[in-house]
């Protein structure tokens, strides 16, 4: 009876040590398989287009590779903001050993990208998607992939406090019809994308809860595109004119090209009394001289180095089968997936 015992004893015990890691391996989310990676790890960077924000990320993984030329490879893909090139891209590059898929998808819409992610997926290879998720995108990815974004909330926030200030200090000049109402002009991004609304929303309700009425004259999609904004402002120019007091945009790039476009008539010179206040967010540098110039309010930053950064970090991590935030300052939010990378405010 007592050998009998011990051999069931023994048993249970080899059944343990067996089935534990296989458990432990299951509910590490980012589990990878591979551990032993040869250097440098190779990371693929797909990019939705080559625009000013996008650009500055890029310079900065290349200067991260130039640091780092023995650990970390980059290949860069550019959609040329069209996401059947994207997604044939990725498609290849399934194909040719990448250690980790760097994705910053041209739209976030399911059906569109849902069977490219899926492919992914089903190769077992780390993905790090760098765009603003939905709940559909985070349900689909998790746990197989992790979010690097910024908050649309939090900029749109920041953008309407710098809007908040300067109608505090400049009322007079500002309310040109002087009916203490902000009427306004809002350049929109692209279509379909949550951070567009955010944005939107939340710049919106910042003014309206420091106790200043707004008005919507307009509001245009500039598809982030300084030459759409700037063609769309010029038109709309001749038929709002004076009735202009703001012009806010959700990035720098459409701000940039408002901007051309009023000092095509004389306006953003210099002159307070000749000057319609525009926001945008990015902080890239164009637009950062623009303020400093006098000629644009003020911008949100989101920091392209930082972005970079955290792509590499948690990047080197999943690659090397690490947990994404093993030896890093980031915080997944309350998706338990998203790393959510903080703006400021830039004024004169």
């Amino acid at each position: 009876m007592k050998i009998l015992k011990k051999l069931l004893i023994f048993i249970m015990f080899l059944i343990i040590i067996m089935v534990l890691p296989i458990e432990i391996s299951k509910n590490n989310t980012f589990a990878n398989s591979n551990f032993s990676k040869k250097y440098p790890v190779k990371i693929g960077v797909f990019l939705h287009s080559s625009n000013e924000y996008i650009s500055l990320v890029k310079q900065n993984l290349e200067a991260i590779q130039k640091e780092n030329q023995d650990k970390v490879e980059f290949t860069f893909f550019d959609a040329k903001e069209n996401q059947a090139i994207q997604n044939a891209s990725i498609d290849k590059a399934l194909t040719e050993n990448f250690d980790l898929l760097i994705v910053n998808l041209h739209t976030i819409k399911l059906d569109k990208v849902g069977d490219t992610l899926d492919k992914i997926i089903k190769t077992n290879i780390p993905l790090i998607l760098f765009n603003e998720p939905d709940e559909n995108l985070i349900k689909f990815v998790r746990p197989y992939g992790v979010f690097i974004a910024t908050s649309g909330k939090e900029s749109g926030i920041l953008e309407g406090k710098i809007l908040v200030n300067e109608w505090e200090k400049h009322k007079e000049v500002i309310d040109k019809n002087g009916d203490s109402i902000l009427q306004y002009i809002m350049l929109k991004g692209r279509v379909g994308n949550p951070l567009v609304d955010e944005r939107i929303k939340y710049s919106i309700l910042t003014l309206n809860e420091a106790g200043i009425k707004t008005e919507e004259l307009i509001s245009v999609h500039g598809e982030w595109d300084k030459n759409i904004a700037k063609k769309a402002i010029e038109s709309l120019f001749l038929k709002y004119g004076n009735k202009i007091e703001a012009i806010i945009s959700n990035n720098d790039a459409m701000a940039i090209g408002a901007i051309e476009a009023l000092q095509g008539y004389g306006y953003n010179k210099g002159d307070k009394s000749m000057s319609i206040p525009v926001v945008g967010i990015d902080g890239i540098d164009a637009a950062k001289d623009l303020i400093q110039k006098g000629f644009m309010t003020g911008t949100v930053i989101q920091d392209p180095y930082a972005n970079a950064k955290a792509l590499y970090e948690v990047g080197m991590n999943l690659a090397c089968g690490k947990p994404p935030l093993e030896n890093t300052n980031y915080k997944f939010d309350d998706k338990g997936v998203v790393i959510r990378l903080p703006y400021k405010e830039y004024k004169k």
